[in-house]
């Protein structure tokens, strides 16, 4: 398949799934985080969960929900997964972008869809502070979560990668982060500064500099983010060298700094289809609650991790097949 099929393929999967998720999950649509147009997120909540179930979660039924106020979910104790979509900083959508909303609901998770002002509109300076500031958006809006997780996938990465180094001082709050999941990602922008990529985004090297996390992390004194929250940095077995660079990289500068990255190649997939494979089902999920040695690593990934994290079990369960039976561990 050619780049521009796999492109076009990725879009009308995301979507149909993002189609799929307003269709049949509990949601609020394009919620505003800031004052601009194109500060929004779409915000999809589990149907319905006991206080038997794993986390305790207490949430009404869809239908029930419906007839009460938004403000309800303020007080919900439900963790957050939260997706920064790709596209070179320049395209892409929240509205073609709920790959991985109906299987994680489906286990009582929040998923929270963002956008943020791509170029030409936005320059990397501002899409910077648009994450964070969705972030603790979502902190504000539900204290009591059960952790927030974020996961960006190519430039949505870089994104997610930036909040590492947030200064959540001046947000007037310290959000809940409890992992990030790092999805064919760049993360050093000034290869790119002379590219046709940045024709949009007109970045300058200083921009690029300025932006760059593999960049700061390598002299930042400080670490905003507790360095023992987990870092999944994720690549795919058939994306470009260049995703393979930095992506090794990058984990390897997350560890020289003393952070909890693990590094993972994906086999059989590339760019897109690491992601596009969110939206399977698999019956690895339904084995929640189970010994980790018990539970296969299913093709959405990162539903995976995010529950055995969520759930208090120690990283090291046997991934077969996709990840080569290797285990979850920090890399060297």
């Amino acid at each position: 398949m050619g780049a521009e099929e796999a492109l076009r393929t990725y879009k009308q999967i995301g979507i149909e799934a993002t189609r799929k998720a307003r269709d049949t999950c509990r949601s609020q649509l394009h919620v505003p985080y800031g004052d601009g147009d194109g500060e929004k997120m779409d915000i999809y909540f589990p149907d319905q969960a006991s206080e038997g179930e794993p986390g305790g979660l207490a949430v009404l039924s869809r239908q029930r929900c419906l007839a009460l106020p938004c403000t309800l979910f303020c007080v919900t104790a439900l963790p957050f997964f939260m997706f920064f979509h790709g596209g070179y900083w320049q395209s892409g959508s929240k509205d073609e972008s709920a790959f991985m909303v109906n299987p994680l609901t489906a286990q009582g998770v929040a998923v929270v869809i963002v956008a943020y002002d791509i170029a030409p509109k936005g320059t990397l300076d501002q899409m910077v502070d648009q994450v964070a500031r969705s972030v603790a958006f979502v902190e504000k809006r539900y204290p009591s979560n059960k952790g927030i997780y974020l996961c960006g996938h190519s430039a949505g990465a870089h994104l997610a990668a930036m909040v590492l180094l947030t200064n959540w001082t001046k947000h007037g709050v310290t959000p809940n982060l409890r992992g990030f999941f790092l999805v064919s990602g760049v993360y050093d922008l000034q290869p790119l500064v002379f590219t046709s990529q940045n024709a949009p985004l007109l970045m300058t090297l200083e921009d690029a500099q300025r932006n760059s996390p593999q960049r700061h992390l390598e002299v930042a004194r400080t670490q905003p983010v507790d360095p023992a929250c987990p870092v999944l940095v994720a690549v795919g077995q058939h994306d470009s060298p260049e995703f393979h660079r930095q992506s090794r990289e990058f984990q390897q500068a997350l560890c020289r700094g003393g952070w909890r990255a693990s590094f993972e190649e994906l086999r059989d997939v590339d760019h897109f289809e690491i992601i596009e494979n969110l939206t399977q089902k698999d019956d690895a999920l339904t084995q929640v609650g189970h010994s980790p040695s018990q539970c296969l690593y299913p093709p959405h990934w990162a539903v995976w991790v995010l529950l055995r994290e969520w759930e208090g079990l120690q990283a090291g369960a046997t991934l077969p097949g996709s990840l080569a039976s290797r285990r979850l561990r920090p890399g060297p």
